[in-house]
């Protein structure tokens, strides 16, 4: 009879100590996807503030002459520089993505995702690593810089770089992340079929439009939005209703 008494009661504490190391673990589920959400908040919040420093100081025309220099470098120069915080950032929104897609994640799309993702930037920081040197080197010998081509050449590579393939994986991206969340549902429908409208819109509008690269901070802002807000909401209840245990 004490045998089993005592039986029992380990059993009981195998038990109670299995719960108390799954409530971490729960607890880890869903704050992470609230911290990631709020790293895609912050990574368009400074995409924004870079592409608007840089296309308020640059002109359109990849040919210009380079006048902008004098008083816009420094502009330009702040605005690169937050370009890696942006990127970072960006690697924790990714991270949030799979992690709302979880078991159901569909290999090709889910490669198509990532690859895209990791693409775009890559070539981000391809351009502003090229825009950095120019500013560099016109704080250094601002008059060599323009005549010897430097500038031009910079000037056009960066803007390849960055409005043709950056924005078109950012579009790819774009695509890949809606359809996922159409077979998913991570997203309300509404959001995944805007964001294909607007993925389209950014595939075939650069050169045209100088101000489209926005768009595709403002749909991740508006996703990272509604992620931390879905978050949020178990937590208005007591642990017991926000961490349910078996």
């Amino acid at each position: 009879m004490a045998t089993g008494v005592t039986s029992a009661t380990d059993w009981t504490k195998d038990m109670v100590s299995e719960m108390n190391q799954e409530k971490p673990l729960a607890r880890a589920r869903l704050t992470t996807p609230r911290a990631a959400a709020i790293a895609g908040i912050a990574f368009s919040l400074l995409l924004i503030a870079s592409l608007a420093l840089i296309r308020l100081s640059v002109p359109e025309d990849p040919q210009d002459a380079g006048d902008w220099l004098l008083d816009g470098w420094r502009s330009v120069s702040l605005a690169l520089n937050l370009l890696p915080f942006a990127g970072i950032a960006f690697l924790w929104f990714i991270g949030v993505v799979r992690d709302r897609l979880g078991e159901h994640e569909d290999r090709f799309f889910a490669t198509v995702f990532l690859g895209s993702g990791l693409l775009f930037l890559a070539m981000l920081f391809a351009s502003a690593a090229v825009a950095g040197g120019l500013m560099r080197m016109y704080g250094a010998t601002p008059s060599m810089l323009i005549e010897s081509g430097m500038y031009a050449f910079g000037r056009t590579v960066t803007y390849e770089i960055m409005n043709v393939y950056t924005m078109k994986m950012a579009g790819v991206f774009m695509i890949s992340t809606c359809t996922l969340s159409l077979r998913t549902g991570i997203i309300p429908r509404w959001m995944a079929l805007l964001g294909l409208a607007l993925a389209l819109f950014l595939l075939f509008s650069l050169g045209h439009f100088y101000w489209a690269p926005l768009v595709f901070p403002l749909w991740i802002l508006l996703i990272s939005m509604h992620i931390l807000l879905a978050n949020l909401k178990p937590s208005q209840g007591d642990d017991a209703n926000a961490i349910p245990e078996d």
